[in-house]
């Protein structure tokens, strides 16, 4: 593990002050995005009230997977998490090729979430969207060069209020539910089924939300990698992880279940989001300003945890040489400099070209990454089952049911891959997605054998 205290020495280590509240809400926080307040509207109009059977499998699936995860991270805490695992079971290509794959991933991210608080911030305030969509990003990436310390402390507060704003939420919602909220104009559960029924769409649609849905739980690993900067990592990870089931089931399933029980599925719409949309039917005063706030928040530390994430993710490419060796350096204060400004100056690039590029163009290169969590989730899995087999010391968490709950994990994210496909709406995407992985695949196989001939040459 690439990991040191900040003793005000330089070297080419991570720092380690990331507390026990930061790692604690960083967990949290993976699993709170503005997809939640606002792109859940989406997958509600896409399968009606049985968006809870969607919500309730992605769910399922990323429980499964970050349990698999944490099996490996406990035994080796590592801030190249499942890409330094999947090198240690399948090679150094496979390492490379999703650890790369996972970077860009979160380096697409940074332009979209810049571009909706720059929107936000637009309505709200006044100003050119670009300017706003700059100064989030100058901002976030100044907190993150001075040390972990501070993105742990930014990604602590914008998880609390995302936390006491859900928690909010399904306390009115449940007042609601009992007819106790005063001044209400919604109550009881009826929407659950009086509007076409329970399953309006069919069982194809809860599949199509479910796609939909899947994507909104990318960020629940983060606390793999950021736990590498912690003093003690297998600890918080195995926290973490223990807590991911009760997490996934109050805020998503919970909240999802506030939204269509008072809330008729078809009169959602992207533009309101579901949440909004229910505080409004609540009476709730300024509903559409609480939820700006939020949604400003939730894009905020989305956006922390890209610029944070894909740096720690370059750093350790470039700790084990399939990343420009400057990546791999650090501050005094253990902070991969070079690999923070390199993923935001890319960030910054794409957030120009959301607003140079043409709509298609720019919608395009991001369904690149649209397939990528799946290709995470399938890597993982199969690291893990590699991995079990060559341990010599037991892991202190444990995936269940072993090995055949990870046999059914990985059947399970084949069968989603083969529903992208099927379905017209996402089939460009696991395309773009599957080409990509093709070209860094191959790219990594080259650079491998050329490390393997140098290796060859200096050993003679």
């Amino acid at each position: 593990m690439s990991t040191r205290e900040d003793t005000g020495t330089e070297g080419d280590q991570l720092g380690t002050s990331l507390k026990p509240r930061h790692i604690t809400m960083i967990s949290i926080a993976g699993v709170i995005g503005a997809g939640l307040f606002v792109g859940s509207a989406n997958a509600i109009k896409l399968a009606g009230p049985a968006v809870l059977i969607s919500y309730s499998l992605a769910g399922l699936l990323v429980i499964l997977v970050m349990r698999m995860l944490g099996e490996m991270a406990t035994a080796h805490p590592d801030t190249g998490s499942f890409s330094t695992y999947a090198e240690r079971a399948l090679g150094r290509w496979a390492g490379c090729s999703i650890g790369w794959l996972y970077w860009l991933f979160w380096v697409l991210v940074i332009p979209v979430e810049a571009t909706a608080a720059a929107v936000i911030l637009s309505k709200t305030v006044g100003g050119p969207q670009w300017s706003w969509a700059l100064l989030v990003v100058v901002l976030l990436t100044v907190t993150n060069l001075f040390s972990v310390g501070n993105y742990g402390e930014f990604e602590f507060w914008f998880a609390l209020i995302k936390v006491l704003a859900i928690a909010a939420f399904l306390v009115l919602g449940a007042l609601a539910i009992f007819g106790l909220l005063p001044g209400s104009g919604v109550s009881g559960v009826s929407h659950l089924w009086d509007t076409g029924g329970f399953m309006p769409n069919g069982a194809g649609a809860v599949i199509a939300a479910m796609l939909t849905t899947m994507f909104t739980f990318m960020g629940s690993e983060i606390v793999t990698i950021a736990a590498a900067e912690s003093p003690e990592p297998a600890k918080g990870i195995t926290k973490a992880v223990n807590s991911v089931v009760w997490r996934i089931c109050l805020f998503y399933i919970g909240s999802i279940f506030v939204v269509v029980a008072l809330v008729p599925w078809n009169t959602l719409d992207s533009a309101t989001g579901s949440y909004q949309a229910v505080l409004q039917a609540m009476n709730i005063p300024a509903a559409a300003g609480i939820m700006d706030v939020v949604v400003l928040v939730a894009v905020a530390s989305c956006l922390n945890s890209a610029l944070y994430t894909a740096s720690r993710m370059l750093y350790s490419l470039a700790s084990r040489g399939d990343a420009p060796r400057a990546a791999g350096r650090t501050t005094k204060r253990g902070v991969p400099a070079v690999a923070v400004l390199a993923s935001m100056i890319l960030g910054f690039l794409a957030v120009i070209g959301n607003y140079v590029l043409p709509e298609k163009l720019f919608g395009y290169l991001l369904a690149t990454t649209g397939a990528v969590a799946l290709f995470v989730y399938l890597v993982i899995a199969i690291s893990q089952i590699a991995l079990r087999r060559r341990e010599s010391t037991p892991s202190p968490l444990r995936m269940w049911f072993f090995p055949w709950a990870t046999y059914a994990v990985i059947a399970f994210i084949v069968f989603v891959i083969v529903a992208m496909i099927v379905d017209p709406d996402q089939r460009s995407a696991v395309g773009l997605s599957t080409a990509l992985a093709v070209i860094v695949v191959a790219a990594s196989v080259a650079h491998q054998k050329r490390m393997e001939r140098r290796s060859a040459v200096t050993s003679r």
